[in-house]
């Protein structure tokens, strides 16, 4: 065999070829040494911390002391400057924009109020100045449980440590209000020891155990999207005791719930018009994400909610939450290599052509309602409404399948319009009967659509007296929250951290 000086002069391109190849080892060896010093910085950085505290630690600012960066990334979750088409950072007035919700939820407290959250940073001080919660002043009870406060913050895990998980859950909203006051944090998703990403509310860990998965034994990829699962899923409050459960025992998709619900005829509450017993959905964000293009590619809520970013040679996740539209150079660029605004518009389609559906859905849900309560008026029996009221629950359900989703148009949109459409079509067999049942009792004329164009028409159309309830809240403000934040701070007084 010829030396390689010679091969290379007889052959001047193989010099290159060896050329080429030396640099792209030299390339791969360099990301090779810079990922090992990246991941002792890392390793550095996260087990020296400044000062000990226990895994029931409620307050954010003390993970802070170890996790600075983290922490104040966070803390810029206070930011409600964003705003996309349909959503963004800033609260809105969900009932103003869109006042058939009104209708729909007749009887129910979502008819009182429903504003768009702030998102974590806010989420103690929104649920204390909506008007669902009640106004538990002059010893009266709010008629939501204390169950409601499950998701708010980090105070939750602590108190059921401390009282137990059933005993928690017991008694109406203002029970535990004295003792919930920090925001959603660090406690709630991770471990104190060594900031693993750990489940500290019971009821996923109870749903996976139904269905014979050890939640203990999923990926890390896994639980970057099941932290989130642990509030962001429909669930509801089980018997007296308002015991938190995930309706997941047949499924994941809205069938499969409306199946598990149907079968115990569980009802969140009887609608004040149509006296269906309705189903409400609460934001069934991870069981739609999952039907998904991204979850199916592997991706993970915190890949496009929380991505990696650097600072200071430092890769840590990023922890302000938001919506991957205000940072998409970190997000859908990652992987998708399309203009900003093109991207943009490929969400916009998609929300846009479900809510389309969507809406058609609500006008025939808010007909429906009325021309049950005209059937009920005429004298129409509980035998012959049985079949319209039964469509009527399931139409709702899937429309609030997807309308109380976060992101589930963009998220999945197949299986949403899948969803919007068949319940378009219950919809439309629960007014065929209705219009059957309403002939029978001599009533052939269309019924009047009301005039609920705004808020304030919807809510008198259903009989709520909301100046009444706002005064009520205002006295809740003033007088109960002041005595909250007072017994808050002599408990956090009592609390240690030791410096190191």
């Amino acid at each position: 065999m010829k030396p390689i000086g010679e091969q290379i002069k007889e052959k001047p391109w193989l010099g290159w070829i060896i050329f080429l190849c030396t640099i792209i080892i030299v390339f791969f060896l360099g990301l090779l040494a810079s990922s090992i010093i990246e991941r002792r910085a890392e390793a550095v950085f996260a087990y020296t911390p400044e000062v000990e505290h226990s895994q029931w630690e409620p307050r954010n600012e003390i993970w802070g002391k170890n996790f600075p960066r983290q922490y104040n990334r966070y803390m810029q979750t206070s930011d409600t400057s964003f705003a996309s088409k349909y959503n963004g950072g800033a609260m809105r007035d969900m009932l103003e924009e869109d006042p058939r919700l009104v209708v729909l939820w007749a009887g129910y407290a979502f008819s009182k109020d429903y504003s768009q959250g702030r998102g974590h940073f806010y989420a103690i001080t929104d649920i204390q100045q909506n008007l669902r919660p009640g106004s538990p002043v002059d010893g009266a009870k709010s008629p939501l449980p204390n169950t409601c406060w499950t998701c708010k913050s980090p105070d939750v895990p602590r108190v059921m440590q401390e009282v137990g998980i059933a005993e928690f859950y017991k008694g109406s909203w203002e029970t535990r209000g004295h003792e919930i006051v920090n925001f959603i944090g660090c406690a709630d998703c991770h471990d104190a020891q060594n900031m693993n990403l750990r489940i500290t509310r019971p009821a996923l860990i109870e749903a996976f155990d139904r269905r014979g998965v050890d939640i203990n034994k999923v990926s890390h990829q896994e639980m970057r999207s099941l932290v989130c699962a642990q509030c962001h899923v429909e669930y509801y409050f089980q018997g007296d005791g308002k015991y938190l459960a995930f309706p997941w025992d047949n499924g994941f998709t809205a069938e499969n719930m409306e199946e598990y619900y149907d079968s115990y005829s569980f009802a969140d509450w009887t609608h004040s018009i149509s006296k269906t017993p309705m189903l409400k959905a609460q934001h069934p964000d991870y069981e739609l994400f999952m039907t998904g293009i991204h979850a199916q590619r592997g991706l993970s809520c915190a890949d496009c909610h929380m991505p990696y970013m650097n600072e200071g040679g430092q890769k840590f996740t990023d922890h302000k939450i938001q919506s991957p539209l205000n940072n998409i150079a970190n997000t859908c660029q990652v992987c998708h290599r399309e203009e900003t605004s093109k991207l943009i518009a490929n969400v916009y389609e998609r929300q846009d052509k479900i809510k389309q559906n969507r809406d058609k859905l609500e006008e025939l849900l808010v007909r429906a309602h009325v021309e049950a309560g005209k059937a009920w008026e005429l004298g129409a029996k509980e035998t012959e409404m049985q079949a319209i009221l039964q469509n009527i629950r399931h139409a709702q359900w899937r429309w609030d399948f997807i309308a109380a989703s976060h992101g589930g148009s963009f998220h999945s949109p197949i299986e949403s319009a899948r969803i919007i459409s068949t319940g378009i079509d219950i919809a439309q067999e629960a007014r065929i009967k209705l219009a059957r049942l309403l002939a029978t009792y001599g009533y052939n004329n269309e019924l009047p659509y009301p005039d609920i164009s705004t808020k304030a028409k919807a809510q008198k159309f259903i009989g709520l007296d909301t100046e009444k309830l706002r005064n009520e809240k205002d006295r809740f403000l003033k007088e109960v929250i002041p005595q909250w934040k007072k017994q808050a701070e002599e408990r956090e007084k009592n609390y240690e951290t030791k410096n190191i």
